[in-house]
């Protein structure tokens, strides 16, 4: 059973080509510019995902441009994120920001930088950052077209950036209101470096739909998690039951424990009424233990094969193909998802394995 997978995606001649001032405008969006402004600045654009927008801090995701405005306290842009797939191609001085294999980017700003006697710094994502031109670099998995005309997940991942004015350039993903937008303060900084554990050194676990995964039991109690893997989680991510204009009040809960020498995150389902037990389990891409479905091994192996053979597997045997909000895929029923982890220009697989019913919970 084929279902089709929809991503925008523009071809570079359908693409808007922008100039970067640094610190001053990106294309038509000057800094200090208000909604209004930058919609007009846009012809008219609507923002179709907004949050807080002309309220004073908020965003807006401008889809026909591929383009998110962040505005600040008095309403003004703050901040401009260019996506990978669709966004404008970003020009700075005689590099071309967006859309493109991100060592490559990485190597033309280190060679402008050092032109220009200015400082690159690595993001929390692993990629370039540089102060001088409030230009923060990140990447995004690539997606084509199949010969049979659906969208597919491509192995390779190209550049998007954020984009800031002056207020923002010392520190853009850690300033407010950027982390209204996107807040990574949660997620593993990487040094700019991705890798891959050879398949040998992987050990191998079992898994039973719904119910486990190597020695991980959905339903655990995460101190029994911990024992399970004889290991202490790295990082504990959380949250007040209040929401963050209450924070610190309440009890705090459990929300996930990452493993990084097991590679693995367990994701607990919990309440203000319940304690925490263990609904999902990651398996890391470039880490974790190898998982196999059918002979299909799904950690660490080129994202489109696994793919391909999942589909192959589902239409054989007329099965349900399921596709989650952020393109990932799994059998019909098993509650499986094939995920995708960057490995520096690519991506490798990886998986998230859930109880029955985990979607309610997140």
């Amino acid at each position: 059973m084929r279902v089709a997978m929809h991503w925008w995606n523009r071809k570079p001649g359908e693409r808007a080509e922008w100039l970067l001032e640094p610190l001053v405008n990106v294309g038509p969006l000057r800094f200090g510019m208000n909604p209004d402004e930058v919609a007009s600045a846009l012809d008219g654009a609507v923002a179709h995902v907004s949050q807080g927008l002309g309220s004073g801090i908020g965003w807006g995701y401008y889809t026909d441009w591929g383009v998110t405005a962040v505005y600040g306290e008095d309403n003004g842009l703050v901040a401009v994120a260019i996506d990978a797939m669709d966004g404008p191609l970003v020009r700075l001085r005689d590099i071309d920001l967006i859309a493109r294999v991100p060592s490559e980017v990485r190597a033309d700003i280190q060679d402008l930088a050092l032109r220009e006697g200015t400082s690159v710094q690595v993001n929390w994502s692993g990629d370039p950052e540089v102060e001088a031109w409030g230009v923060s670099m990140g990447a995004a998995q690539e997606q084509g077209l199949a010969p049979e005309g659906y969208t597919q997940r491509l192995n390779t991942v190209i550049t998007n950036a954020l984009l800031v004015g002056p207020e923002l350039a010392k520190n853009p993903f850690g300033s407010e209101p950027v982390i209204r937008w996107r807040d990574v303060r949660d997620e593993p900084p990487n040094v700019g470096a991705w890798p891959v554990r050879d398949e040998r050194e992987r050990p191998h676990w079992d898994w039973t739909p719904l119910k486990s995964v190597g020695p991980l039991k959905f339903g655990m109690k995460p101190q029994d998690v911990a024992a399970a893997l004889s290991e202490e989680p790295a990082t504990r991510h959380g949250r007040y039951p209040f929401g963050t204009s209450w924070e610190g009040l309440g009890q705090w809960i459990l929300s996930e424990d990452r493993f990084d020498r097991a590679g693995v995150t367990a994701h607990y389902s919990s309440g203000y009424s319940w304690p925490p037990t263990l609904g999902a389990v990651t398996i890391h891409g470039r880490t974790g233990p190898q998982v196999e479905f059918t002979g299909i091994r799904l950690i660490g192996m080129t994202v489109s094969a696994v793919d391909t053979a999942l589909i192959q597997h589902i239409e054989e045997r007329d099965l349900g193909l399921v596709v989650d909000c952020g393109g990932d895929l799994g059998v019909d029923g098993l509650n499986m998802y094939v995920r995708a982890s960057r490995a520096g220009d690519t991506v490798v697989s990886e998986a998230r394995f859930c109880q029955a019913h985990w979607e309610d919970h997140g």
